[in-house]
């Protein structure tokens, strides 16, 4: 639709976004309210909510407002008039010329192009009036964000779905496109309707699992042959993973320009939360790093906390499980997993909490500063948790674990003789002296003891590492994609079974159409397919006014306002921590590449649906760049080139002796025969030449890695940026945006026309005119040349 004014006839309106108002209690304290408590939330809620639509309708915003589906709840409907949007985008235009936007793809437009809704793209026009409505009143907008102390009734601000893009867009990647990679015109597609951000992330999941072919085949070959630890492996992966994060360094820069956002961090709004010193002054930069700084000692509290309750369930898992052979045998097995669904997501809660606070402490200026912030703090410890596992394994279980387990045995034996022994006395009725006592242990709780727990030497089980690889790598895999989006399909049907009665006593039609406004991309969603009702849409009898259209319409806002909102959080938190697996640990399961890339190419999709279907439509935002995910991308190659010299070195296949092949961890365990106080493990406590033999080795090596990691890194930086960047088309665009925002200043002031310039000068008098008519440099010449 081109029409400046919203249609209400046979056409459902145009809406930009929807501001979801709660004019219920606030906070109801008591299972009862007074009428008198009753009465002043409902004047209050009044309040606010006409102030709310007397901020938005002054600013020249259409407002106007409907019942939501819960009780207490009531959705503002939102439209800006193409006079207004074409302010705004003038505003942003001049906003980043000022902060130094060196490229934007709305600096060519005109103020005739900028007053016709055609010019933008839909994300373009949502982001704009979304953020003119956020943003504080110091940087021109309306200041309504949810949940501030001004507005406490403003639960969110939402944009509606484009069900006719979405459908084409879904259709496309399960119907046509059978591979990995995404076109530049598709990603533009997804800029147009998302946003940068959205578009940025499903680019890198399509170039990362792209990349993941060539080591998925090469380790498909060492699996093939049984080659674990290997060194070729373990090189061509640390390369290859140095190789990706560089490439996808390039390759948001160039993607970057194209869309117009290089730089765009210069020209974001200020946080509502963000707190100048009193006074008027800047918050200075110190000390903010003091306050970041200041919180490491709580980082490093929780990171020790989770690592100690980790360490504590594998010891469990590991060995304990392993001893035991009383009653419940069979069930104890599972009380690992039942400490670990019980403790650690309570305690990752509650650091989470803390680290909110110490990022809104922090004070950054803006949000995706602050948002960089707390990513960095919330990965940490979700490292922990995915990698940890894998660590001890490695390093702990598999070297020390005959020794460990040695020690756990004695320590569970001693504990349940002292166990039996109190109870032999309290069954006695007597006291007994020490030796006495030492003699009922031995004699009255052996049977105890024996029936407990297994006695002599345990083995401890070599496939531990293989099966930890498989567990992550496969089943972690399938099962977080049933939770992320077979689940919630499930529950819509199931919502959408349950609410059928109520839909078709109140909904003369299961179908729906509606229109969000926008340019001619659609922006204005126009929904005419007529099967998406896959969850609850409440349309009211007694709705005041609209006709069979706009019920529908409403019904569809109601659903869209039930799902949740998008984050990109958990996407790339997914994404970062499966590359951690492939780069840190695959030398020791050389199949795990090949894994992720199957699991990807259902991803990719999945994600598409979950945006499309099962959440509602992301709030476009700038950015030119996936921030603190490349950091923790370009810290684990750092990582994976420590982990995979120290795997290879400890179990690479090595010969022992003339007849004897086995791992370097075998040739310190060469007297296997012996009793285990003559073996490695417990040669390390006294210092024997075997314990510096190995461990010293590994360590060096590692270190090693770490140095040879900086100049390689150094060197393929070098390459990629000679063959993908120098040059480029990409390159010389960017110099030419730059070249195109100085000169259209310069045309502003009447300056880029030298013909105009001089035109408006006078020149002065020359003076004495013979001086300057006479010349004596052809006479010189010729001179020269006769003497010659």
């Amino acid at each position: 639709m081109t029409s400046s004014e919203p249609k209400a006839a046979d056409s459902p309106p145009k809406v930009d976004l929807v501001l979801v108002f709660r004019s219920g209690l606030l906070h109801q304290t008591s299972k009862y309210t007074s009428k008198q408590e009753i009465k002043e939330n409902a004047l209050d809620a009044q309040a606010e909510y006409e102030r709310l639509l007397s901020k938005l309708q002054g600013a020249g915003l259409h407002a106007t407002g409907r019942r939501g589906q819960k009780t207490g709840q009531l959705l503002v409907l939102i439209w800006a008039p193409s006079s207004k949007v074409a302010r705004i985008v003038q505003r942003e235009r001049h906003s980043d010329f000022l902060r130094g936007l060196p490229s934007s793809s709305m600096t060519t437009m005109t103020t005739e192009a900028l007053s016709e809704p055609e010019s933008l793209a839909p994300a373009d026009r949502v982001r704009l009036i979304h953020d003119y409505i956020t943003s504080t009143t110091l940087d021109g907008g309306l200041g309504i964000i949810p949940g501030s102390k001004d507005w406490k009734r403003v639960e969110s601000i939402m944009a509606l779905h484009d069900h006719d893009f979405n459908d084409m867009w879904l259709r496309s990647w399960t119907r046509r496109q059978i591979g990995f990679g995404i076109g530049i015109i598709e990603l533009d597609k997804i800029k147009d309707e998302f946003g940068e951000a959205v578009a940025l992330y499903f680019s890198f999941l399509s170039s990362y699992s792209t990349a993941l072919i060539p080591i998925a085949i090469f380790g498909f070959l060492f699996f093939y042959l049984k080659l674990p630890y290997s060194p070729i492996y373990s090189a061509v992966l640390a390369l290859w993973s140095v190789g990706f994060v560089e490439y996808w360094r390039i390759r948001q820069r160039i993607l970057s320009i194209r869309w117009g956002t290089r730089g765009s961090f210069r020209a974001e709004r200020r946080r509502a939360q963000y707190e100048d010193i009193i006074g008027g002054g800047k918050f200075p930069w110190w000390k903010r790093d003091l306050r970041i700084l200041s919180s490491l000692p709580v980082i490093l509290l929780f990171a020790g906390l989770l690592t100690a309750l980790l360490t504590g369930i594998f010891i469990i898992e590991a060995f304990v499980t392993q001893l035991y052979t009383g009653p419940g045998q069979k069930y104890i097995s599972y009380m690992p997993t039942v400490l670990f669904i019980a403790l650690v997501p309570r305690l990752l809660a509650v650091y989470h909490s803390y680290a909110v606070r110490l990022t809104d402490w922090e004070n950054h200026p803006q949000q995706s500063a602050h948002e960089a912030s707390l990513t960095l703090k919330t990965f940490a410890l979700s490292a922990i948790v995915a990698y940890l596992g894998l660590a001890l394994s490695a390093f702990v279980y598999v070297p020390f674990g005959e020794y460990i387990m040695e020690n756990v045995q004695q320590t569970l034996f001693a504990s349940t003789a002292v166990v039996g022994a109190g109870a032999f006395k309290i069954a006695n009725g007597t006291k007994l002296s020490s030796k006495a006592t030492e003699q009922n242990i031995t004699a009255g709780t052996n049977s105890t003891v024996d029936g407990l727990w297994a006695s002599g030497a345990k083995k401890t089980n070599p496939t531990r590492l293989q099966s930890q690889m498989f567990a992550f790598t496969v089943t972690n895999q399938v099962i977080g994609a049933f939770l992320e989006v077979g689940l919630p399909w499930i529950q819509g049907k199931v919502d959408s079974f349950r609410s059928g009665g109520l839909k078709n006593k109140l909904s003369p039609s299961p179908s729906t159409h509606h229109t969000v406004a926008s340019s001619s991309s659609n922006t204005a969603v126009s929904a005419t397919n007529t099967k998406r009702n896959n969850g609850k849409r409440v349309v009211f009898e007694d709705e005041e006014f609209g006709e069979k259209v706009e019920r529908e319409f409403l019904a569809e806002i109601r659903h869209e306002v039930s799902l949740p909102e998008y984050t990109l959080f958990a996407d790339y938190s997914e994404m970062v921590t499966q590359f951690g697996y492939i780069a840190l640990w695959s030398t020791i399961w050389p199949l795990a590449p090949l894994m992720a890339l199957a699991n990807n190419w259902l991803e990719l999709r999945s994600d598409a649906f979950k945006v499309a279907r099962q959440s509602r439509r992301p709030i476009p935002a700038r950015t030119d760049t996936i921030g603190p995910w490349l950091d923790s991308l370009t810290f684990l190659t750092w990582l994976a080139a420590l982990t995979n010299s120290a795997l290879v070195y400890l179990f690479r296949p090595s010969k022992i002796s003339e007849t004897v092949y086995g791992t370097e961890l075998d040739a310190s365990h060469i007297h296997t025969s012996m009793p285990l106080k003559s073996s490695f493990v417990a040669r390390a406590a006294t210092s024997h030449p075997e314990y510096n033999e190995l461990i010293v080795p590994a360590v060096l090596i590692a270190l090693s890695a770490s140095h040879g990691y900086i100049l390689v890194r150094l060197f393929v930086r070098h390459v990629l940026e000679r063959l993908l960047w120098k040059g480029s088309k990409e390159e010389e665009a960017s110099e030419e945006a730059d070249r195109l925002v100085k000169e259209q200043y310069l045309k502003s002031l009447g300056l880029s026309d030298e013909e105009s310039v001089s035109s408006t000068v006078k020149d002065e008098g020359l003076g004495d005119i013979a001086f300057w008519k006479r010349d004596e440099g052809i006479d010189e010449i010729q001179k020269s040349v006769k003497d010659a």
